[in-house]
């Protein structure tokens, strides 16, 4: 028999959820700005600059030498600002994986499929939608199955003295 959350952690496992919808959903606009921002770099050969001599936001030519690509932009290199606001922010978003999974007492591969929505485009939308889908019909279906055996336990004694 599988192991199942106990009802006590249900109101811990809401707040989970919520915390694990939100960042799926950053983590997913955050994965496209970076899939842009790549699509942008290497094939166009372009990054995205912020409070340069060229305005406030301009695309600035990246050159390719012998040692890699080199940036020519002067100002905040927003390019680069999106890979590290990702990368920290997939940290934030394992850690709601595991929160969850933790909680509900999924099998590992779970976790990994959780995991993946951080790395494959689209894939965390989703996940978010179809997790969350499931989380609440098992709480829904856990909790109502409850009910009903407190409430036929309640009724029996009531029944037996008549």
């Amino acid at each position: 028999m599988p192991l199942e959350p106990k009802l006590a952690d249900f109101p811990r496992i809401r707040g989970a959820l919520k915390f694990y919808v939100v960042c799926s959903v950053i983590t997913g606009v955050m994965l496209l700005l970076l899939c842009t921002e790549m699509l942008f770099k290497y094939v166009g050969h372009l990054e995205l600059f912020a409070f340069g001599p060229n305005g406030l936001l301009s695309f600035e030519p990246v050159l390719e030498t012998p040692e890699g690509l080199e940036s020519t932009g002067q100002g905040v290199n927003l390019s680069t600002g999106i890979l590290i606001a990702h990368g920290w922010f997939y940290v934030v978003y394992l850690f709601s994986n595991f929160r969850l999974w933790s909680l509900m007492r999924w099998p590992f591969r779970r976790l990994l499929l959780l995991a993946s929505g951080g790395i494959v485009p689209f894939l965390s939308f989703f996940l978010e939608a179809r997790i969350g889908r499931e989380v609440r019909a098992y709480l829904a279906k856990r909790e109502a199955d409850a009910a009903a055996a407190r409430d036929s336990s309640d009724s029996e004694p009531v029944e037996a003295a008549q």
